[in-house]
């Protein structure tokens, strides 16, 4: 019996996460990144010291002791990606003045009852200075990936630092701005009161404004004009946004605004954004400039994302079998003679480029079927006396 929240994939389902996977790679590649793998098992103070797992997240990981013997360190089951990425940018590229990295890869962290406990992602991290180039990138990558899967992206934008400025204006401190952040994205409209009794000056617009998504950059120019004058230090999270999404509306690119949209409101420092396909969340990234020197790097800009692999391929369009170019090949008798000239065609065949099939042969979805024994082949009807007349009758039939 499998473990609980694991997940076991049929035939039908690892064709769909090939898929996935391979259409990421070849977008990844086309935008000149470079595929990396990182280990499994990583250090515990690793995620601990980045910020990504606060005390209520550490009981969803499974950490252990690696003991050798006579001393130990907690390690953990990798429960996410971009950090392992960031501690391979710090141990062995941290000479490269922009590093263009991606993976496809599991992360593991623990979940209640059957609920999925190991997730596949494919992601990229773009570390260097490079913004906004880098984020108007990585927001098209992610679309693109999502088109060429058949799917219609949608986009969600926001930054952090504009809630981060006006909660720090209104005189909270960090951990009560990381507590009342929550509270927005969980629908407590209470909290925003709280901020609205400390700056009264802003109006009764705050509100409607900090949770209302807009359309582009109108929205945009919206927040700036009412609130700016009131919360001057709105203005940098606003100008890094309003690029990225000028950009994106002058490329053909449609999106919503939002002024709370993730979770990680301290680990994210600049624009984020979220890949809808049909108003289900299936992706998101953002940019995340202080968490290389948090693991001991230099301070090093960096923006990334990833998508979720479950999702996507619970979602793709159908689409045909990919063997129906195969031969299927058996045997006339079982006697050595016809199965050694079975396995003689089949290895002919496979090194003309063709798929095969003998054990099993026909029963499963061939397009032809060749009857071999000592004295010849049968396709189709037809006596072939050898491999070259095969080839010849394949490249016949292949093209009617």
């Amino acid at each position: 019996m499998r473990c609980r929240g694991m997940r076991d994939m049929l035939p039908a389902e690892v064709r769909c996460f090939r898929r996935v996977e391979q259409v990421f790679r070849e977008v990844c590649l086309g935008w000149a990144y470079e595929e990396v793998r990182t280990p499994t098992i990583e250090h515990l103070h690793l995620f601990t010291s980045a910020g990504t797992l606060s005390p209520q997240m550490l009981g969803r990981v499974y950490s252990f002791l690696d003991w050798d013997g006579w001393s130990g360190e907690r390690v953990v089951l990798r429960p996410d990606s971009t950090i392992p990425v960031a501690r391979l940018y710090v141990e062995k590229m941290r000479g490269h003045p922009v590093a263009k990295l991606f993976y496809v890869q599991n992360v593991l962290h623990f979940a209640r009852g059957d609920e999925p406990r190991e997730d596949w992602q494919c992601g990229a991290e773009i570390i260097g200075d490079t913004q906004p180039a880098g984020d108007v990138e990585l927001v098209l990558m992610g679309c693109e990936v999502l088109r060429r899967l058949g799917l219609v992206p949608g986009l969600r934008l926001s930054n952090p630092g504009i809630l981060r400025a006006v909660l720090a204006q209104a005189g909270f401190d960090v951990a009560e701005q990381l507590a009342l952040y929550d509270r927005i994205l969980d629908g407590d409209l209470g909290a925003l009161d709280e901020v609205q009794q400390r700056l009264p000056e802003s109006g009764p617009s705050l509100q409607p404004l900090l949770t209302l998504e807009g359309e582009g950059v109108p929205y945009l120019n919206n927040l700036r004009r009412a609130l700016l004058p009131v919360i001057p230090e709105m203005a940098c999270p606003l100008d890094d946004l309003a690029t990225v999404a000028q950009v994106l509306t002058q490329t053909g690119h449609n999106y919503r605004v939002s002024p709370t949209l993730v979770r990680n409101f301290e680990y994210y420092t600049g624009p984020v954004f979220h890949f809808q396909v049909d108003g289900q969340k299936v992706g998101g990234g953002g940019r995340y400039d202080a968490l290389i020197s948090l693991i001991g790097g230099p301070r090093v800009p960096a923006s990334g994302f990833a998508l979720d692999m479950g999702l996507l391929m619970a979602l793709l369009p159908g689409e045909e079998q990919e063997t129906q170019l195969r031969v299927g090949i058996r045997p006339a008798r079982e006697d050595t003679k016809d199965l050694t000239a079975t396995f003689r065609l089949a290895s002919a065949l496979r090194s003309a480029g063709w798929d095969v099939e003998v054990a099993g042969a026909p029963d499963r979805g061939a397009r032809w079927e060749i009857v071999a024994s000592a004295e010849g082949f049968v396709l189709a009807g037809q006596r072939l006396s050898g491999v070259d007349d095969v080839l010849r009758a394949l490249a016949v039939a292949s093209r009617d």
